[in-house]
């Protein structure tokens, strides 16, 4: 039996490291000379006169210009809540604002709560019983709020108005306007049942009608009360289960634990209501996070989150994530560890059906049980509170220097500089005999490396369908997993199951050396990459210590080989694998050492913009909105060191003069997000446009219309072509 199959079980380690929170951007704020831009604001009562120890209800009027708007008490990804700070006569006592049912504002990938064209605040004013009637009483506070658009400025406002005092209350100038304010309160409504629940990052709003009610809530939206406890971009999809509505709800990657209580105002959609008589359409609650629902079929529950996915529906997100599978074996991330599987081929071809088919059942089990794995790892930072996405693991300087190591020592086995199994314990020992069906845990592990070196490729079809399952629950998000396993085994899996499709090759014999040796050449080549990843990381330093690594495994291997005969004596056997194992440590603690080698002076996101233009801008929320907010279209490059579609794509289409000429006649502002190491705003970035990793293009127009989203792998044509599609106006 060959012993490549021991080089590919000798070395697979996986490394797990979470994630740093990050911090929401706002959007900026100007100053201005008129205290007041783009809106003015007045004080309006609902009494007058008013009446000595009597409540009456003034209104805080913001009447703003088309195409501006201001905030919500919670004011959502970004924004300030309007305030008044009261001067009023003495024993005068004032109430909070009372605020009417927002709408949403989204703005690129955030989304804010708030008011357009005109908003009245109410607040009710309680005067002493001691007012004179025939009186009057001056009313004064200072407004402020944040009045927005394309940009955000300050507004303030000084509010004074006289009103009499009489023996009994009447009507003011300002009841109507006040009054139209109170209808857009959220109510308590009697009969509604109101229960949440939270899975794997997600919660869950169930609402159940009285008896006899069956109001339509499709488009139902539940506005949180406080800021950082929901994601507001995320959609919030409407199913039902028997009598009950379920709204999914996606929690805040900001939120520094799960709610006990969700609390805030559902807004049913346009023409229904939740009370019999048609007048309330904010329904106001405040419900216990629980881990069940009462009266709910919880299965229910599961396909309501499984369906929050922003638009793919979950069949196609399988499908997607089927076909996306499939491609992987295409990707260069992949062949070096399949080549390992084409020689398996060769070998097998003289053998046993029996054994053929075992093996690639094995194969396929190792993969869906990696994908399993990078699943589970995936949801449960994910659930964490921390920004995670697709090849998560090559974001670890640690593992890329492992993963490099583990790629040379198997490119030295197929060279045959020393071979794993033998009496040499020290390297490996003997996971598989060399009888009948030695190469099980070979098949099953080459599945589970295969997998690994995927996740770096994203192949067409499975960006939506990976950033679908990083938004669902649990069951919704491993079935996606498992879809995109099954594609990928596939290919093998089927080959071994027809063993007459390889009848064609030769038996095995002499050939079959060379081609082994041919495939070593593949690892090398993987590893070089590897090592270029982690200069990106870690810098010069770092790399010089993984090449010492490398040095000291191919030291190991060679000792190895040359002191492997059976014949030596008994001490030259374990002083030689005492030797063995201490170069292999070492390599490994150079590697790991190397990880950790001068961090602050780190390539990072800088080393990867820089070294292929200088006209390109680093990433940030802030710096892509202040792009847009200058009017010209921005082009976003999402990408990564350790990605080769990315770094294809930089070098064929986006580093060409013709694209690059493009850009610069239609003055587009480019800007690279650089996800080589971890960035929990990239991550959200990313999360917003419904992906979970690299590569991803986005052209937002310069008139403030939504963005356009590119496919994975580019061309000339498709970026030209997506160029002259932007507005004139641009």
């Amino acid at each position: 039996m060959i012993a490549f199959r021991s080089a590919a079980c000798s070395g697979v380690a996986v490394l797990v490291a979470m994630l740093l929170l990050g911090v929401p951007s706002t959007v900026p704020a100007q100053t201005t000379d008129d205290p007041s831009p783009h809106s003015e604001a007045t004080l309006l009562t609902a009494a007058e006169p008013i009446a000595p120890g009597e409540p009456f209800t003034v209104g805080l009027r913001i009447r703003m210009e088309d195409g501006w708007h201001s905030y919500w008490k919670n004011p959502g990804d970004s924004g300030e809540p309007a305030s008044i700070d009261w001067s009023l006569p003495e024993a005068f006592s004032t109430e909070t604002i009372q605020w009417p049912y927002p709408h949403r504002i989204p703005f690129g990938p955030m989304t804010s709560y708030g008011y357009s064209d005109e908003v009245v605040l109410p607040v009710t004013i309680t005067p002493p019983e001691t007012l004179t009637p025939g009186t009057t009483v001056t009313l004064k506070g200072d407004a402020s709020w944040l009045i927005c658009a394309d940009i955000c400025l300050p507004a303030e406002a000084s509010l004074n108005r006289s009103v009499p005092v009489a023996s009994a209350a009447g009507e003011g100038p300002g009841a109507a306007s006040i009054s139209g304010a109170l209808d857009k309160q959220p109510e308590n409504v009697e009969g509604w049942t109101v229960q949440a629940a939270r899975s794997s990052g997600s919660y869950t709003l169930a609402l159940t009608p009285p008896s006899g009610r069956a109001p339509s809530l499709e488009g139902a939206y539940f506005f949180p009360a406080e800021k950082e406890v929901l994601d507001h971009a995320a959609p919030q999809p409407v199913t039902r289960a028997g009598d009950t509505y379920l709204l999914t709800l996606q929690q805040s990657d900001y939120a520094d634990a799960p709610a006990d209580t969700l609390t805030g105002v559902v807004v049913a959609p346009e023409g229904t209501h939740w009370d019999a008589e048609g007048t309330v359409r904010a329904l106001r609650m405040s419900a216990p996070v629980d881990s069940t629902l009462a009266g709910v079929d919880m299965a229910s529950v599961t396909a309501a989150a499984s369906s929050g996915d922003g638009g793919l529906t979950l069949p196609w997100a399988l499908l997607f994530a089927f076909a996306g599978g499939l491609l992987l074996n295409l990707m260069p991330c992949v062949f070096p560890v399949l080549s390992v599987k084409i020689l398996g081929f060769a070998e097998e071809a003289g053998g046993t059906d029996a054994g053929m088919r075992r093996h690639g059942a094995l194969f396929g089990a190792g993969v869906l049980a990696s994908m399993w794995g990078l699943a589970g790892v995936l949801l449960a930072v994910r659930a964490a509170g921390s920004q995670v996405g697709w090849g998560f693991q090559l974001q670890s300087p640690t593992f890329v220097a492992l993963m490099a190591l583990l790629f040379f020592s198997i490119g030295l086995n197929l060279l045959g500089v020393f071979e794993v199994g033998s009496r040499l314990m020290a390297l490996g020992g003997r996971l598989q005999s060399r009888a009948e069906g030695g190469g099980d845990v070979g098949a099953f592990l080459t599945g589970g490396l295969a997998t690994v070196v995927a996740t770096p490729c994203t192949a067409p079809f499975m960006g939506a369908a990976l950033g679908v399952a990083l938004t669902l629950s649990t069951p919704g998000a491993v079935l996606i997993f498992t879809a995109l396993g099954v594609g990928m085994a596939t290919p093998y899996v089927a080959l071994s199951m027809v063993p007459g499709w390889l009848e064609r090759l030769p038996e095995p014999g002499a050939w079959m050396e060379t081609l082994k040796q041919l495939f070593a050449f593949p690892m090398f080549a993987t590893a070089i990459w590897l090592v270029w990843v982690f200069g990106q990381q870690v810098g010069n330093g770092g790399v010089a210590l993984l090449l010492a690594g490398g040095l000291l495994l191919g030291i190991a291997g060679w000792v190895a080989h040359r002191w492997s005969d059976p014949m030596v004596s008994g001490a030259v056997a374990w002083g030689t694998r005492v030797v063995v194992t201490l170069m292999v440590v070492g390599a490994v603690a150079a590697g790991v050492i190397g990880a950790r080698y001068d961090r602050s002076a780190s390539a990072g996101s800088e080393a990867t913009s820089s070294s292929s233009s200088s006209s390109w801008t680093s990433f940030s929320t802030s710096t892509v909105e202040k792009l847009r907010e200058q009017g010209r279209p921005v082009f976003v490059d999402f990408t990564a060191a350790w990605c080769l579609t990315c770094q294809v794509n930089k070098q064929t289409v986006l580093g060409t003069d013709a694209v690059q000429k493009a850009f610069a006649k239609r003055d587009v502002a480019l800007v690279r997000a650089d996800w080589t190491n971890r960035d929990p705003q990239i991550t959200k970035a990313l999360r917003s446009h419904g992906r979970s990793g690299v590569p991803l293009y986005v052209l937002y127009p310069g008139d403030g219309s939504g963005p356009t989203l590119l496919p994975e792998v580019l061309t000339q044509d498709i970026v030209l072509n997506a160029l002259d599609d932007l507005p004139s106006s641009s």
